[in-house]
């Protein structure tokens, strides 16, 4: 593999790697929502990116830890408002965005380094896509801070309670700029291009810049993009070294663990809040419903006690809402009825627990109103529907991992079922046996048998309108009507906040 990430992998190896985790809201404040309530969309409220949206759910991970015996502690990026609520952390280093005032972060780096080096002196930006080394000492980065910060924690907690801590990298997020070791690492590397689907249309406008057909008013938030080879390769070998020193950081963090003698007994949860497009299929940044955009890593090791085997790996789809269960299950605390997730112990035990037969995420338009977005998502395949326009699309994400095939337009519905079914579609109770969509499960032809005809075969297994009727019932009860009589509506008002949740 092109990128290093000793420390994840080591996780992952003497643990379980959940191969399908995925971001249900894939941007920062709503998928740290999740993370922190344990609640699916809808439940959460917030479904889309806007400033200061002050929240106060019923339950969070560190207040239920810390009302259990737990000194709880935050230090990194806590994305949620206001930004000084403790959320049930008894103290916190703070390090959101750049652009925020209240930041401990920033204030440390006052006192550290001169003007001229604040953190965005580089001149790239929070939500671009240049690549180039930061202009900060390594020692100096907001990255190295968060495992300094965590490591004094760790220093000085009380040794006779047991801990919850919660390390929030920034990165990797825009601007790509990691320390020049890092960045020189993959600049000189033969990277991965970006991929580019045959669904996709051809880009119609100059090889820089934003797609010309769009609007004056949108076009400054727009995520379509092309660049040329040199500036997509800085971008990329920036992307791939922020991922790298976070890696590099989680080993220092791990290393000082080791040598107080406290990492063989911790849980250990890694996963993040989004991805990143990074040019796949003509995109940037985040909120898409595709797999660069929604998959994210989803590592979990238990300590020696619970006796748990090494190597597993899961399948099924997990989310960012089964993070809070986890870890409470694994702290013996019972699990508030405000959460929708649910425990991932019995999977890491090498258990094959029943299972929810879909994961559903969405996000509302971030860039533009007809961005708005659902998607369910099995071991298999993976349904999106945009709810603006009605376009969807339907992936087989095994044989096609970076979505490279529509099977939406292939399917045993063809063009004919484009749109909102008109028959109510029935389902059975939604168990592991009763759910599986036409086709999973059946003998799998054999390279001869499918030959030329491949792609005719697979898409004759795949039923579009049990995965239009799927989501419809995953949506019934929103509250926006985005399904209605089985079937899906197209055009309803996708605001960021869910009618009557949300706010408070």
């Amino acid at each position: 593999a092109v990128l290093e990430t000793p420390a994840m992998d080591w996780i992952g190896a003497s643990g379980t790697h959940f191969r399908r985790g995925y971001s249900e809201y894939p941007s920062c404040a709503p998928a740290r929502r999740v993370l922190m309530s344990g609640h699916a969309p809808s439940a959460n409220g917030m479904v889309g990116m806007t400033r200061h949206p002050e929240w106060d759910p019923p339950a969070t991970l560190a207040g239920e830890l810390r009302d259990a015996g737990y000194e709880t502690h935050m230090s990194g990026k806590l994305g949620l408002q206001p930004t000084r609520r403790r959320f049930g952390f008894e103290a916190m280093d703070v390090a959101n965005s750049s652009r925020t005032l209240d930041n401990d972060y920033l204030t440390w780096l006052r006192g550290e380094a001169p003007p001229h080096r604040w953190a965005m002196a580089h001149g790239a930006t929070s939500n671009g896509w240049i690549g180039r080394p930061t202009h900060l000492p390594e020692e100096k980065t907001q990255t190295f801070w968060t495992v300094s910060r965590a490591i004094d924690f760790l220093e000085t907690r009380d040794p006779t309670a047991p801990f919850f801590l919660n390390v929030s990298f920034m990165d990797p997020h825009p601007p790509f700029t990691p320390p020049a070791f890092f960045f020189d690492r993959y600049e000189r590397m033969d990277l991965p291009e970006p991929v580019i689907g045959d669904w996709v249309p051809p880009f119609p406008g100059p090889r820089r810049g934003m797609d010309p057909e769009l609007s004056e008013d949108t076009e400054r938030w727009s995520r379509r993009l092309h660049l040329d080879p040199a500036p997509m390769h800085h971008c990329r070998a920036g992307y791939y070294g922020l991922v790298n020193h976070v890696d590099m950081q989680l080993h220092r963090l791990f290393q000082y663990m080791r040598d107080k003698g406290l990492l063989y007994d911790t849980f250990i949860m890694f996963v993040s809040d989004h991805g990143e497009m990074l040019g796949d299929h003509h995109l940037f940044a985040k909120t898409w419903p595709y797999e660069a955009s929604v998959r994210v890593p989803f590592l979990a090791r238990a300590p020696r006690s619970m006796g748990f085997p090494s190597q597993v790996e899961v399948a099924a789809p997990v989310g960012l809402q089964d993070v809070m269960p986890t870890l409470l299950d694994a702290a013996g605390c019972e699990i508030p009825a405000s959460v929708t997730g649910r425990s991932l112990l019995p999977w890491m035990r090498g258990e094959t627990p029943a299972w929810r037969d879909v994961l559903h995420g969405e996000h509302a338009g971030q860039y533009r109103e007809a961005d708005g977005n659902h998607w369910i998502v099995n071991e298999r395949h993976k349904y999106i529907w945009f709810s603006q326009t009605g376009e969807e699309h339907l992936f087989d994400v095994v044989e096609d991992p970076n979505e490279e095939r529509d099977l939406a337009a292939k399917s045993v519905l063809g063009e004919s079922g484009v749109g909102a079914r008109k028959t109510p579609h029935r389902f059975p109770p939604k168990t592991p046996e009763s759910a599986s969509p036409p086709g999973e499960g059946k003998e799998a032809a054999s390279p001869g048998e499918i030959g030329e005809q491949r792609d005719a075969a697979v898409s004759a297994d795949v039923d579009l309108g049990w995965w239009r009727g799927r989501l419809a019932e995953e949506l019934a009860d929103q509250p926006e009507g985005f399904s209605r009589d089985g079937g899906l509506v197209v055009g309803r008002p996708h605001e960021r906040f869910v009618p009557g949740k949300g706010r408070g």
